[in-house]
């Protein structure tokens, strides 16, 4: 009996000694399988964050161009306002002049008396009424220009916004 149990242990630390170097050996590949998957999750995480980092900085830059073309509309919206203005107020002269060069034809003529009193009504009211023009075209241009003004200060202080909560998403994301 001692040879068959010596050769139960024999086989028994053969087989003992086989396992320990079966599961060493799978110990080693799944550390290594483990190190792969890690380095690869790794090399993915930072290339979603440059790519992240490049849509932010495209986003960035085009919200910049978008205000500033937003700022130079209301600029050249506010330009023309005032030509307008301009150009209404040369009109409003030139109806002015006209009247008044009808009111000296009147004054010339026989009913002098009537023309005279219908004149000066009629000078006092487009006077007024080119004073109330001239009013309101300029409270309309400055309306107009504080409005785009408050816009254009309202989209910058949005992509702002959007810029710190692009970065706060992007950092809690990859956490860093």
């Amino acid at each position: 009996m001692s040879e068959e149990n010596k050769n139960l242990e024999d086989k028994a630390s053969e087989a003992l000694e086989n396992t320990s170097e079966e599961v060493t050996e799978s110990i080693d590949n799944s550390t290594e399988t483990v190190n792969e998957t890690t380095s690869k999750a790794k090399d993915f995480a930072e290339n979603i964050a440059d790519e992240a980092k490049d849509v932010l900085g495209n986003a960035t830059q085009k919200a910049g161009e978008y205000a500033k073309i937003a700022e130079e509309k209301a600029s050249a919206l506010a330009g023309e306002a005032g030509e307008k203005l301009a150009d209404f107020a040369d009109d409003a002269k030139e109806a002015y002049t006209e009247a008044k060069e009808k009111i000296n034809e009147l004054l010339a003529s026989e009913e002098v008396e009537k023309a005279k009193a219908k004149a000066s009504e009629f000078v006092g009211d487009a006077k007024e009424a080119l004073g109330d023009v001239t009013e309101k075209a300029s409270e309309l241009a400055g309306e107009a220009g504080e409005k785009l003004a408050d816009f254009a200060e309202d989209a910058a202080e949005e992509i702002q916004e959007v810029k710190v909560k692009t970065k706060n998403f992007f950092q809690r994301l990859f956490g860093k």
